[in-house]
């Protein structure tokens, strides 16, 4: 084998080892634990925006509910003249 193929493979096996390392104990940013931070805020923003909007869908519901209730009375009023 000539040195040029030895060097080669020296540096295709060490991409190789690399590699596994990477995957084996994971890399981490050094941005990740602001980043972690950041998404906790916004899901926490998130989640109240979710409450507030069911919120105003309970309360829409209720008014459909009692404008079908009170047009059903007055549609009634109107039979029974």
């Amino acid at each position: 084998m000539s040195s040029g193929m030895i060097f080669v493979l020296a540096i295709i096996a060490m991409g190789m080892i690399g590699g596994i390392l990477k995957a084996r104990y994971g890399h981490r940013d050094r941005n990740d634990d602001e980043r972690i931070a950041r998404d906790d805020g916004e899901t926490q923003r998130l989640k109240e925006e979710v409450r507030a909007l069911k919120d105003r869908l309970q309360v829409l519901e209720r008014i459909t509910v009692e404008k079908e209730g009170s047009l059903n009375r007055e549609i009634d009023q109107l039979r029974d003249r």
